[in-house]
């Protein structure tokens, strides 16, 4: 285990793995999960890449400040962690809200990433209303009220049928401090990042699992046509590729580290 401290005291746990001198790969998960969400993916990558992994914070093993939390800080968290590394020409892969700060990283820092993968996001998630009614239903009745929904977003019907595994994801999201939860759901209602994903000029790929119910293929097509992405659909998976269908995720991402 590896830890980076922020300039505002937030402690991030983190993962770093690889040869120092590699090609520095850094991977940031969705709501609601740690890095383990990243797993299954990372063995599949080729063979001599730096892959760096973080809790954000509120997640995981990472600090867990009062909500609500705004973009820029995760975004600056992300920042910290490729600084305390010394990390540079990065390749940031986002899942998610992951893909919102990989997006915002790219906007503000544009000299520190290579390229960006973005799976399964898009410029603006849903609407503010929408988020805030789910933060009032969780304060209501925490995460686990929820839990049916969202795994029928998040994964396919077959995979939640007769994958024993399924229950662990369903564990981890429950188990996230609510406080965490919130913070980020605050952070997402409040980001819409159309017009700086526009301006990007990095090489983009843009990937969805084509039964996503949480960001829609269309909702992320839509977003690799802003800032002019190659976009893949990864059959059989629904909001974590990663997770469901990571051999044919990880082909889709080494393919574009040989790109770039």
């Amino acid at each position: 285990m590896h830890t980076i401290k922020t300039t505002t005291g937030v402690t991030l746990h983190v993962r770093d793995e690889g040869p120092r001198d590699g090609r520095a790969v850094i991977f940031a998960n969705s709501l609601g999960t740690d890095l383990r969400v990243w797993d299954a993916l990372l063995p599949l990558l080729p063979a001599g890449l730096r892959l760096v992994r973080f809790d954000k914070r509120g997640h995981g093993l990472s600090d867990c400040p009062p909500a609500p939390y705004a973009l820029a800080d995760l975004t600056d968290d992300a920042a910290a962690v490729c600084d305390g590394l010394d990390l540079r020409e990065v390749t940031f892969v986002g899942l998610s809200i992951g893909g919102l700060i990989g997006q915002a990283l790219a906007a503000r820092r544009p000299g520190l990433l290579r390229a960006l993968v973005l799976m399964d996001t898009a410029a603006k998630i849903g609407t503010a209303e929408m988020w805030t009614q789910r933060i009032e239903a969780i304060r209501t009745g925490g995460i686990a009220a929820l839990e049916g929904p969202i795994m029928e977003r998040w994964f396919t019907a077959p995979y939640r049928a007769s994958v024993p595994e399924f229950r662990l994801w369903c564990n981890m999201l429950t188990r996230t401090p609510c406080e965490g939860y919130l913070g980020c759901c605050a952070a997402i209602a409040g980001a819409d990042l159309t017009e700086s994903t526009r301006a990007l000029s990095l090489p983009v790929l843009a990937l969805a699992g084509d039964q996503d119910g949480s960001t829609p293929p269309d909702l992320v097509r839509a977003t690799a046509a802003l800032c002019g992405a190659d976009f893949a659909l990864i059959a059989g998976a629904g909001h974590l590729p990663c997770v469901e269908q990571p051999a044919q995720t990880a082909r889709k991402i080494a393919e574009f580290l040989e790109r770039t």
